[in-house]
């Protein structure tokens, strides 16, 4: 689930969601900012400029828009290379509007970044370093070649040689350092976005089928009336035909696959009653929902509760235990974290639960190659496992494509609860108890592995969860 989930989102290009109107109305505010500052510098500062070749630029802006308007639909969407063609147009126009009214001495020069910034936002890498390429060379042009601006009695507004350099500076920096950011910013938000959707989607995969328990334990009441009558019926039929040996022989077979359906649906019936009724359940039942998948994965898995050793969860039944709460967040959030486990176990997977009156403390280990050190610090983050992160795994491995995602949710859904997740490599890491090794002594814990650690408060725990 979690891999469909993560390919489905990661291959989603927010390039392609810009709609064109979005382009047109951001020019249309350009065309009237760029209008008023002509007319205001023209008649009111009087300022000497070429204004018909000024108010050419703006009527060529404000003709595409038109056209863009009556022959496209609201609703059409550009393909990032078109949105890069639109927002190179803009920059060219600003350009030829800057090189007619005093290049970077107009102080209007500074709108030479939106471009570049919308880039960074919404289009892909090679996109926005080609806008941002282009932006400098014509901020680097302005600087040398321009039409000074001229009062009306001929005096040339002309600053020092010093603070042009000063401005083709701030405004090379300004580019490199507000796109990088942007892009920074835009990049994380959008990520966080689509896991948080992505775990909601899965979440609510949890939920329906726990709801499923109720219809499941009605169909089985339901149906235990009609397979009674059968049985009935055919256990007649058997006494009224006794002397035909064939037809008893089908009616046996009969009456058998009924008791067979009978008990089939009297263990479904039980299951949705217990999704339904048993609310506050022992906490080893809870990690064996959350287990269960992955129990025929040729992996060794190994329980623990308080120090006591077992290689199945019957071994725990018959002590008492904490009671919690059946919530699919907790059990979603644990079975995402024990899959990365067996996943990437070499042979063998520990599963502890250690609870006193103030703590919970459920701890997954393997011993797999632990996790990359490069990357302990992120653990927890979406989509970890792509760009340059990709030369560090084996990408021919089909697990390596879910861990992102995959701790993601697990992490958000348990630190929901009040958990509190911890990453770390085994290292020295080894348990020395006695008891371990006598009990489990084919089970010895490997020097190399992971840990993943949730710790809860024990009374945040039940009222969240009762």
């Amino acid at each position: 689930m979690n891999k469909k989930i993560e390919r489905s989102f990661t291959k989603s290009a927010r390039g392609n969601w810009i709609r064109l109107i979005t382009l047109t109305h951001l020019r249309w505010l350009a065309v009237f900012g760029q209008l008023l500052a002509v007319l205001v510098g023209h008649y009111i500062l009087n300022l000497d400029f070429d204004l018909f070749i000024c108010l050419g630029l703006i009527f060529l802006s404000s003709a595409l828009n038109l056209i863009t308007t009556i022959y496209f639909p609201k609703t059409k969407r550009l393909s990032e290379f078109q949105n890069m063609l639109v927002l190179l147009y803009d920059l060219l126009q600003l350009g030829f509007m800057l090189f007619f009214t005093g290049g970077l001495t107009n102080p209007f020069s500074v709108l030479i970044l939106a471009p570049v910034i919308i880039s960074a936002t919404v289009l892909n890498l090679k996109f926005t370093v080609l806008l941002g390429i282009s932006a400098g060379t014509i901020i680097t042009v302005l600087s040398e070649f321009y039409i000074p601006l001229k009062y009306q009695y001929g005096v040339v507004l002309e600053p020092p040689y010093l603070l042009l350099i000063g401005n083709w500076l701030a405004l090379s920096i300004a580019i490199l350092f507000i796109a990088v950011y942007s892009r920074r910013v835009a990049t994380e938000t959008f990520s966080m976005s689509q896991a948080l959707q992505a775990m909601q989607m899965a979440l609510e995969r949890e939920q329906r089928l726990t709801s499923l328990g109720g219809i499941v334990a009605a169909a089985a009441h339901e149906l235990g009336t009609p397979l009674a009558t059968i049985k009935l019926a055919s256990t007649e039929l058997q006494h009224g035909f006794s002397d035909m040996k064939e037809l008893n022989q089908d009616l046996d077979l009969i009456s058998k696959q009924v008791d067979r359906c009978k008990d089939i649906l009297s263990n479904i019936g039980r299951r949705g009653k217990e999704d339904i009724f048993l609310r506050n359940m022992p906490i080893m039942i809870i990690l064996q929902e959350a287990v269960e998948p992955y129990l025929d994965e040729n992996k060794k898995v190994v329980f623990s509760l308080n120090d006591k050793v077992g290689k199945d969860l019957e071994d725990f039944n018959k002590d008492p235990q904490l009671l919690i709460a059946r919530k699919p967040e907790l059990i979603y959030g644990l079975r995402n974290i024990i899959q990365n486990a067996v996943d990437f176990s070499n042979d063998s997977v520990w599963l502890d639960v250690k609870y006193d009156k103030n703590t919970v403390i459920f701890q997954i280990s393997d011993d797999g190659e632990g996790f990359p050190i490069h990357l302990l610090g992120r653990l927890g983050e979406p989509f970890l496992i792509e760009g340059v992160e990709e030369k560090y795994f084996d990408i021919s491995r089909p697990h390596y494509e879910g861990m992102g995602l995959g701790l993601f949710i697990a992490k958000t859904l348990l630190e929901h609860l009040g958990g509190i997740v911890s990453f770390k490599n085994r290292g020295w890491y080894a348990r020395t108890q006695t008891e371990w090794k006598e009990k489990v002594s084919d089970t010895e814990v490997s020097s190399k592995g992971a840990i993943v650690t949730v710790q809860f408060d024990r009374a945040d725990l039940e009222e969240k969860l009762s």
